[in-house]
């Protein structure tokens, strides 16, 4: 196969097609693979014409998937369960349970409507690469645009997966330990421990040639967040409410003090009344920090960039198969996010921290089933890191290398030069929770709202949809949607960062 055949000219099982062949056989053809789970196959079949312009666009895959069902939805399923699944605590305890599965359930389905135009768009032209969508729907801007967003996007996600190793390995190592806490200990310090992570278990794994080999690492990451789910719900039983804090607790047991009121009242400073007030679920819940909320969880359900690699590499790909690999995979999501969300806020309540994992060290950081809950979970994001960074060298390579053939040394890097510049915006980064507000609030709608509803009209030709379909007045709605969600985000975050300024530069 030459290299600059066109990716219209090659099936999905990745073996060539001649466009001289007889249209008829291979509409059949499709149609008989997929007659009953794709009820529009005979658009999708419409890859094998030309496009508009008359050009070849890049050819995206010239081998058979052969990742199998289960296998796609871990990696799906590991691209979307990421970082944000310890802030959601913090946001129910924000937004009150109910509007905050409200939120959840809408986040959801509006990433699983974005998935549907996503692979209807990529069936139409034969294309599997975000980026080159782009190309076929607006041109160089097109791709640009798309390529900028997914390396944002991504390198926020590796950025917040890099801050949780920056501020949970040294505690966990300190715990192990028994060291000092205010020892001056090199390996007591994040920022050494998240450059040495970055360099001898991340990057080896970002230098693999193809996503697939990264699947049973994705499997075992996926059962790291399940056995933190586990531990989240057991503690819940544990803990009692309002919590004593580890100071008051070592006090408590240096004077006998076995009144657990007294150490409550000694710990929160607080009346009996008042605390107790604090130990009842809200199930509505606005503050300042709500603003936050909806990136935060707009975050967490961002795998765009990773959908259509992985329906390349499916074994027998269909548009029907891969939105059900979707569909699965953001119900696993959806459900361990919100038990995730439910039982750490109702171990805490209004106390719950932005990193939930932090509050648990409040009661005890010598605990052993924490510590192995941070162990799993700081296992599961570093084995996440190198699966994010997969689209953004793409990306990368789309955006400045688009005509060359593949190259060990560019290969390579990239994926260097990205892990550097991550390890320096985690060192220097305030805190995990601006870093999901600025994210979640550019790059995190233009990926799940603006760019599939914007590629779906202009791909899908009209005289298939006109512009007063039904299909295309939702994608219109849907691209709205997106525009204003993030102008809302950056409006509240932009008040709330303000008002903090000030309040900072007051108190100095």
């Amino acid at each position: 196969m030459e290299p600059a055949e066109s990716e219209m000219n090659i099936l999905s099982n990745g073996k060539p097609h001649d466009l001289g062949d007889d249209m008829g056989v291979a509409m059949k053809t499709l149609l008989a693979e997929d007659q009953f789970d794709d009820p529009e196959g005979a658009l999708e079949s419409e890859e094998f014409l030309p496009n508009a312009h008359g050009k070849k666009p890049t050819r995206f895959t010239d081998f058979e998937g052969k990742t199998s069902f289960g296998m796609s939805v871990f990696n799906l399923g590991n691209a979307i369960m990421g970082s944000g699944i310890l802030g959601l605590a913090y946001a129910m305890a924000n937004t009150g349970i109910l509007l905050f599965l409200f939120l959840l359930t809408g986040v959801a389905v509006l990433s699983l409507y974005s998935i549907h135009l996503l692979l209807k768009s990529s069936g139409i032209v034969g294309i599997r690469s975000y980026e080159q969508l782009g190309y076929r729907a607006f041109g160089t801007p097109g791709k640009m645009a798309a390529g900028i967003a997914i390396t944002l996007q991504n390198i926020g996600a590796m950025s917040s997966y890099l801050y949780i190793v920056k501020s949970e390995l040294p505690l966990v190592i300190q715990a192990f330990l028994k060291a000092d806490p205010n020892s001056d200990l090199w390996y007591l310090n994040g920022n050494y421990l998240v450059i040495m992570v970055s360099t001898s278990v991340i990057l080896p794994l970002a230098l693999m040639k193809q996503l697939g080999y990264l699947g049973y690492a994705s499997g075992f990451s996926l059962s790291c967040m399940v056995f933190f789910l586990s531990a989240v719900i057991y503690k819940k039983f544990q803990i009692p409410c309002p919590f004593e804090e580890f100071s008051a607790n070592s006090t408590a047991a240096h004077l006998d003090l076995n009144d657990s009121s007294l150490v409550h009242d000694y710990s929160d400073g607080l009346p009996h009344e008042d605390k107790d007030s604090h130990c009842n679920p809200r199930m509505f819940t606005i503050n300042s920090q709500t603003a936050y909320t909806i990136p935060i969880l707009a975050f967490a359900f961002v795998c765009h960039p990773e959908v259509l690699p992985i329906y390349t590499e499916l074994r027998n790909p269909s548009k029907k198969k891969m939105q059900k690999v979707s569909n699965i995979s953001i119900l696993l999501m959806y459900t361990m996010y919100f038990l995730a969300a439910l039982f750490g806020y109702l171990t805490f309540y209004g106390k719950v921290e932005p990193e939930l994992l932090h509050t648990y060290s409040r009661i005890d950081p010598y605990d052993i089933l924490i510590l192995c809950v941070r162990v799993a979970v700081l296992t599961a994001v570093t084995l996440t890191v190198p699966i994010v960074l997969f689209p953004v060298r793409r990306a990368i390579q789309e955006m400045l290398f688009p005509s060359k053939s593949f190259n060990w040394l560019r290969h390579v890097g990239i994926a260097f030069v990205l892990l550097s510049f991550i390890n320096m915006l985690v060192i220097f980064a305030p805190n995990i929770l601006g870093i999901f507000g600025i994210i979640g609030a550019t790059s995190a709608p233009c990926l799940i709202f603006i760019f599939p509803a914007v590629f779906y009209i202009r791909i899908v030709p009209r005289e298939d949809e006109p512009m007063t379909s039904t299909s295309k007045i939702l994608a219109s709605c849907f691209a709205a949607l997106g525009v204003s969600f993030m102008v809302m985000s950056l409006s509240f975050i932009f008040i709330d960062w303000t008002s903090g300024t000030s309040l900072a530069a007051g108190a100095h």
